[in-house]
């Protein structure tokens, strides 16, 4: 396999050069323009008598076409990504269900991430999206979340655990069919994406996953959410067991809610809570549900006004299946997984964001009678020119289209 390690060291060489020497940065916006993020993890661990560092990072390349400028076609806009991950498995010292990094992957890899064609209508209250798609970027997500590190606040654990390979989120993904109609208050969304291939495969057809979410938008934000697989997936079991006989139905529901506790959106001084909350059939993955809340503050600090601020606190309940298939002789299982983070991030330079963070994981694998775990992380954040061509959609709902995120889980 190719291990990209010349892409890394120019992405990292490129992400420390000051934006404001780049002759780019003073260009006009262009019909297609070139965005890059890296982000680099150091991250240790303490679980019982398990102690150590790993070192992992992530490139995302990202290349954006505004075809109403390039060729007069109206509402039309492109996006291709490639995505880098290198480096080691903190969690494989954490043991956890659920996570503790969302840059982490199983195999360092370089690949197409992103590559899809939006068409938007009656000025942008309606859009379609096809392509290779982040079913993340846009459902089950939300910005008050999105600061933490934590796999857990990206997406619900009992939707990113289901399929054999994953549903197509960070770090595969796959073909999609997506459509939206919003305002600047409201949204309904609709998508069906290919489960992605992987080393889980069993040779049959692969799935589709359809997902559905509507809600508000703004100061207060609401959101509810629904998902399907087309076809029956097989029956979870504990890491380690046989896999469990039998095939059921993959389903499940969320609700996200976000709301402005002080300040203004994007000035310092903003505060701004989260409480998201899944429910799954419980049958095909280890989860029948979850939840996650937090806070995040932006501009804590008066000087300081790229300095944030976030905690959150999240738990995922094991399915009753799940425990049943733990066998005899087996670590007891627990009824849940759960954890909290604390992270704060500031920019100490125009191309250098710093990111502390530190996380205490209870009962981690969902096992009963193991010591907790305690992780200690330093993200260094590097990015380069903002897409000047796309606009970048953070939260559900955005009336905005939404491109690849750099912040991936």
């Amino acid at each position: 396999m190719f291990r990209p390690t010349i892409l890394g060291l120019t992405a990292l060489a490129l992400a420390s050069i000051p934006t404001a020497v780049r002759a780019q940065d003073t260009e006009p916006a262009s019909a297609l323009s070139i965005d890059f993020a890296y982000k680099g993890d150091v991250v240790g661990v303490a679980a019982g008598e398990t102690r150590g560092a790993r070192y992992l990072d992530n490139i995302d390349l990202i290349a954006a076409l505004d075809l109403d400028r390039a060729a007069g076609w109206q509402g039309g806009s492109a996006v291709v990504s490639l995505l880098n991950n290198l480096g080691g498995r903190p969690n494989d010292l954490a043991g956890t269900l659920q996570g503790i990094d969302n840059i982490e992957v199983g195999t360092p890899d370089l690949h197409l991430y992103q590559a899809w064609f939006q068409q938007s209508f009656a000025g942008d209250r309606l859009s379609v999206l096809v392509g290779k798609y982040d079913l993340n970027s846009e459902f089950y997500s939300g910005e008050a979340a999105a600061h933490l590190i934590a796999p857990a606040f990206g997406i619900g654990s009992e939707l990113a655990a289901t399929g054999p390979n994953g549903p197509s989120i960070f770090p595969r993904t796959d073909l999609a069919v997506r459509l939206r109609a919003g305002d600047e208050r409201h949204y309904v969304q609709a998508v069906a994406i290919r489960a992605p291939r992987g080393t889980a495969d069993t040779g049959r057809v692969r799935s589709t996953l359809f997902v559905t979410e509507g809600g508000l938008h703004g100061s207060t934000a609401i959101g509810i959410g629904g998902w399907a697989y087309s076809r029956r997936q097989p029956r979870i079991a504990p890491p380690g067991v046989t896999l469990a006989e039998g095939t059921a139905a993959s389903h499940g529901v969320y609700v996200l809610i976000e709301q402005d506790l002080a300040g203004e959106a994007d000035q310092p001084g903003h505060w701004r809570a989260f409480a998201r909350a899944g429910l799954s059939d419980g049958r095909t993955t280890p989860f029948a549900g979850g939840f996650q809340v937090g806070v995040t503050g932006r501009g804590i600090i008066r000087a300081r006004p790229d300095s944030q601020l976030s905690i959150g606190i999240a738990s995922a309940d094991l399915s009753t299946p799940y425990r049943r298939a733990n066998p005899v002789g087996e670590p007891a299982l627990s009824g849940a997984e759960g954890m909290v983070e604390l992270t704060y991030s500031d920019r100490i330079a125009p191309f250098l964001t710093l990111q502390p963070d530190v996380q205490y994981v209870r009962r981690p694998g969902g096992l009963r009678d193991v010591d907790d775990a305690v992780v200690l992380g330093l993200r260094r954040s590097s990015n380069g020119r903002r897409c000047s061509a796309y606009a970048v959609a953070t939260t559900p709902g955005d009336a905005r289209p939404a491109s690849t995120r750099l912040s991936t889980n």
